[in-house]
């Protein structure tokens, strides 16, 4: 398909073309002359529009083009014979969208249709007339044989240059991955934002969304807001986001009013109680003046999506290969055993192979149990509390403990790296107290507000133990949770057992925007 920037080459030379034209019809006061120019300029003036939306498939094609030109040029030639040169062009066009072949054929139909028309139109093509018509067309005919050359070759393209493109600009994140990771966090981004938008807006609530799917999900606001006016501005919210990111006018009903502030983020928020309704807000100017702070907040999220992406991809290879590797071989380990145990040598011998292969058994659980905490993903529930509640029904039926889980959602949800942090937390909490705090019972509490949560996991084991040096889980628990933002904190109950909790509270513009800094100090 020609690019942007041949079809730039195809309307400058049309734009070429009627100065050329142009210029002895003015200035020879030629009346009839202006009619055909009109007519030759409505034309290219039509290919040119739609040519801007090319998937419409609105534009003349090459020979219609050349037809209708032909046209205009011999009810043109007897009164402006300078309107010849149109010829010119048509050539050019055929062979930038479609090559050489379709060129030889548009040149064979604007000269017959010029010629004939001209013999039925006047009765008469004199010799100067002949001349000008097979001068401008050959004229036509090489200019489009030597852009040839430089429309093929914009033609070909190189399969090979979209994966170019993504190592140049893989190369270009490692650079600087490290040097933009503290300041590519979405929800301090947010609640900066916010701030700024807070000193030049008079209001008594701001509320920042980005998309997500065919939602939007708060990032961060101000204040806690009751639920109809959460309502509200969400509504706004989705009201400027119909609109296309190139317009982004803003909309302000009564109290509230939205506007977009990039491509991805959309500000909604409401005015102080007893302002003046009927005053319009600058929320244009504004949206303008955060343009900087606009392309910041849209690589973070660009970069969360990337991260979360890559994560993904890792956790299911990590799982294929825990699935045709470590736990195929261990099971084969059993089959062994079993066949040993099927003729041991003594008593003793057939103990020691019994305690072997219950042993192995219970790796091959554990390695299934975390193929599956791999592959476990939270966007294949509708929610947070239903991907939770999942694993925990998994867990106790794998285990025998019983898992309650209790969950006080709203219908919005959170952004997808929340949701994923949050969701991954929760499962090491539940995974550790199965596996290692010797509990008959656990309790799971899920509370998202958004773009709030705050998830406790509450076990009656034996609590807190001393720290193991192969022991991981609650260390990347706490580095889950400053990931996003988030407070984690691990507790021994009063009576016995342990409680995790993790909450996301959303940064505030009269807030810090610094991450929390998670509570821990013991490992189980």
């Amino acid at each position: 398909m020609p690019s942007s920037q041949t079809y730039a080459v195809v309307g400058a030379a049309r734009l070429f073309a009627l100065l050329a034209i142009g210029g002895p019809i003015a200035w020879f006061h030629q009346e009839q002359g202006l009619l055909a120019l009109a007519a030759v300029g409505g034309i290219w003036i039509y290919q040119a529009a739609t040519a801007t939306r090319r998937e419409l498939e609105l534009s003349l094609s090459p020979a219609t083009e050349a037809a209708a030109i032909g046209v205009v040029c011999a009810l043109g030639m007897i009164d402006a014979p300078v309107i010849l040169a149109a010829l010119v062009v048509p050539p050019l066009y055929a062979t930038a969208i479609a090559g050489v072949r379709t060129m030889l054929r548009t040149v064979l139909v604007e000269l017959i249709t010029v010629v004939a028309l001209g013999l039925m139109w006047w009765e008469n093509v004199s010799a100067d007339q002949a001349v000008a018509i097979f001068t401008w067309t050959m004229a036509g005919l090489g200019l489009s044989l030597i852009a040839a050359v430089t429309f093929s070759s914009d033609r070909v393209t190189d399969p090979l240059a979209p994966y170019r493109d993504a190592q140049e600009h893989l190369k270009q994140l490692n650079d600087l991955a490290g040097s933009l990771s503290s300041g590519l966090d979405v929800g301090a981004l947010g609640g900066e934002l916010l701030s700024q938008v807070s000193d030049d807006i008079p209001n008594r609530a701001l509320v920042l969304y980005v998309p997500r799917g065919d939602t939007l999900s708060p990032v961060a606001s101000t204040v806690e807001l009751e639920p109809a006016d959460a309502i509200a501005v969400e509504t706004l919210a989705g009201d400027v986001r119909l609109q296309a990111p190139e317009a982004g006018h803003p909309v302000e009903i009564g109290e509230g009013f939205a506007f977009r502030v990039s491509e991805q983020a959309i500000v909604a928020g409401l005015r102080p109680v007893g302002s003046d309704v009927g005053r319009a807000l600058p929320l244009a100017s504004v949206a303008r003046d955060l343009a900087d702070m606009a392309v910041k907040l849209d690589a973070a999220l660009l970069f969360a999506q990337f991260r979360d992406a890559a994560t993904a991809d890792e956790r299911n290879r990590l799982a294929r290969e825990m699935h045709d590797g470590v736990a195929q071989d261990i099971a084969s380990l059993g089959y062994i055993i079993d066949a040993l145990a099927a003729r041991p040598a003594d008593e003793q011998q057939a103990q020691a192979l019994g305690m072997l292969r219950e042993r192995v058994s219970k790796v091959v659980a554990e390695v299934r149990q975390s193929v599956m905490n791999l592959r476990t993903s939270i966007g294949e529930s509708e929610s947070l509390g239903a991907a939770i509640s999942n694993v925990a029904r998994h867990l106790s039926e794998a285990s025998g403990i019983p898992i309650r889980v209790r969950l006080d959602e709203q219908p919005t949800r959170l952004r997808p790296e929340v949701e994923a942090e949050l969701f991954r937390i929760a499962q090491e909490a539940m995974n550790n107290a199965v596996k290692h705090a010797r509990a008959t019972s656990i309790d799971v509490r899920c509370q998202v507000y958004a773009p709030e949560a705050v998830i406790t996991v509450t076990d009656d084991g034996v609590g807190l133990q001393t720290a193991r040096s192969d022991s991981h889980g609650l260390k990347i628990m706490r580095e889950r949770a400053r990931l996003i933002g988030a407070d984690l904190l691990v507790r021994d109950n009063a009576s016995r057992g342990l409680t995790v909790t993790v909450a996301l509270k959303i940064p505030r513009s009269t807030l810090t925007t610094e991450g929390a800094s998670p509570i821990l100090t013991e490992q189980r």
